[in-house]
């Protein structure tokens, strides 16, 4: 079987897959505890209690509101918001909220790529020397800490920065902004923005809206939603960079004379990246799971905040729908996932006999 074959298997197994995530997700929000009805109008009415149940179709055989739910779904139809914003719908609720958690989510990933795989290969590249205990320690250290802990910590740093960081004001630093409460990202509807006027592009008088307001705003949130991941991408960038480096291909290339520098960067890096693969497409998973302790302590009303609303509330149609889009979200980027190692590892996809 050749690589791409390999490749396009996968990508057509991953429509039972969901199938099934948004079937279980059906179960959870329909045979769960969860009543609607009973949080839009009180428990204190029950003959209001089997109007609205009518209404919104819950009194319909089981079988039909799942055959309901999932042709919705899946043909994009997210209803309307039951509780949190009746009227308005799902659709247009996740458009509003989604910018926010992007933007912390980008930057979430930027910090633990760029953090986490250098000091791990550096690690990986200088070890038992006193790079890589530090490294190596703070990776098991950022792991360590819980997310809500770590976010709690940080906002109270930051509220009195001035008293425990010597004079140090983060509320006034480079632009005015507060420490917690969502980015000003307006920016992001200036496209061209940062060409046509980048000094109001980029700082905006009084920090409103620029992107250098946005960055520092989200920069604490990121820190602590990228953290988890960054230390696990330190410690097995470390281990897989001291895996492939004792490899016989490489004690071979050594053997033949090829520089230092051309076995670390075409030989040790590329086949160190391959267990990293599941880690940085995993990061889903940090921000699905992270973004609704970060966003709700930071106060950032992204998806995350918007989710706990939404099963707070029992708001069914914008629980369900932020559920289909995370497996979707989910799935593709296991898709992704798949094609990084179709790319990145030529063994890929071949059987032995």
């Amino acid at each position: 079987m050749s690589r791409w074959s390999y490749f396009l298997r996968r990508l057509v197994l991953a429509i039972p897959i969901v199938i099934f995530g948004t079937t279980i997700t059906f179960m959870l929000i329909r045979l769960g505890p969860i009543d609607p009805a009973a949080a839009i109008i009180g428990l204190g009415d029950p003959e209001g209690l089997e109007r609205i149940r009518t209404q919104l179709g819950l009194n319909q055989p089981l079988w039909q509101q799942y055959f309901d739910f999932m042709i919705d779904l899946f043909t994009f139809n997210l209803g309307q918001s039951w509780v949190i914003e009746p009227g308005t719908s799902a659709y247009a609720l996740i458009v509003s909220y989604a910018p926010r958690t992007i933007w912390l989510g980008f930057w979430s990933v930027l910090i633990a790529l760029f953090v986490g795989i250098p000091l791990g290969f550096y690690a990986g590249l200088n070890p038992n020397t006193g790079s890589d205990y530090f490294a190596s320690f703070g990776g098991i250290v950022w792991r360590a800490m819980p997310n809500f802990w770590l976010a709690i910590i940080l906002v109270t740093l930051l509220v009195q920065s001035q008293d425990l960081l010597f004079g140090f004001n983060w509320a006034g630093w480079l632009v005015p902004t507060g420490i917690v409460g969502p980015p000003p990202i307006d920016f992001l509807a200036e496209p061209l923005g940062a060409i046509t006027d980048p000094v109001d592009w980029w700082i905006r008088k009084g920090g409103d809206g620029s992107f250098l307001a946005a960055l520092k705003k989200i920069a604490p949130a990121a820190l602590v939603l990228g953290s988890a991941s960054m230390g696990n991408e330190m410690r097995l960038g470390r281990t897989a960079v001291l895996e492939t480096i004792n490899s016989e291909y490489v004690e071979t290339a050594r053997a033949k004379g090829v520089s230092s520098r051309s076995i670390v960067w075409k030989h040790v890096f590329r086949n160190a990246l391959i267990p990293l693969v599941p880690i940085i497409t995993g990061e889903a998973f940090l921000l699905i799971g992270g973004s609704v302790l970060v966003e709700t302590v930071f106060g950032i009303n992204g998806l995350g905040v918007l989710f706990y609303d939404a099963a707070l509330n029992a708001d069914l149609p914008l629980l369900g729908s932020l559920m289909f889009i995370f497996i979707l979200l989910i799935v593709g980027l296991n898709i992704v996932q798949d094609l990084l190692y179709t790319l990145i590892d030529p063994r890929v996809g071949y059987e032995q006999d």
